[in-house]
């Protein structure tokens, strides 16, 4: 009797080992992850663009944060969560001025998804005579 209830509790540890429901995952799909003003003018005011995402998983995508490498750099992103399927984007305003002649930043854009760290490039030239 001892012998078949030590092999059913074993049994019960067993099972749910192998009955773990597989959990949920986002993924953040961006359609593009560097992007180059080409030339702009030092005195023209900050430039924008957006870079759109897609996800691409089956739980909730959640941005928890976006940080350029230098003040110039500002990005914008959607406070609430992006459901599987959904889109969003991620806003970089970059401001020229007193910035060196050619420009090279980095966004790194944290989330609760498979890949919790993506980096996004913005490039270009700065025009100091206009």
């Amino acid at each position: 009797m001892k012998k078949i209830i030590i092999l059913a509790l074993g049994l019960l540890l067993l099972i749910p080992a192998g009955m773990t429901a597989k959990k949920k995952q986002a993924v953040a799909q961006f359609a593009e992850t560097t992007y180059n003003f080409g030339t702009i003018p030092e005195n023209g005011g900050p430039v924008t663009h957006e870079f759109g995402f897609t996800n691409s998983g089956d739980g909730n995508l959640v941005i928890i944060d976006a940080r350029a490498d230098c003040g110039c750099t500002k990005p914008e992103f959607p406070a609430k969560p992006i459901a599987p399927g959904g889109h969003g984007k991620i806003k970089v305003t970059f401001n020229p001025k007193y910035q060196p002649a050619q420009f090279n930043k980095v966004i790194t854009v944290q989330t609760n998804g498979k890949q919790k760290k993506v980096r996004l490039k913005i490039s270009g030239n700065i025009d100091k005579n206009k």
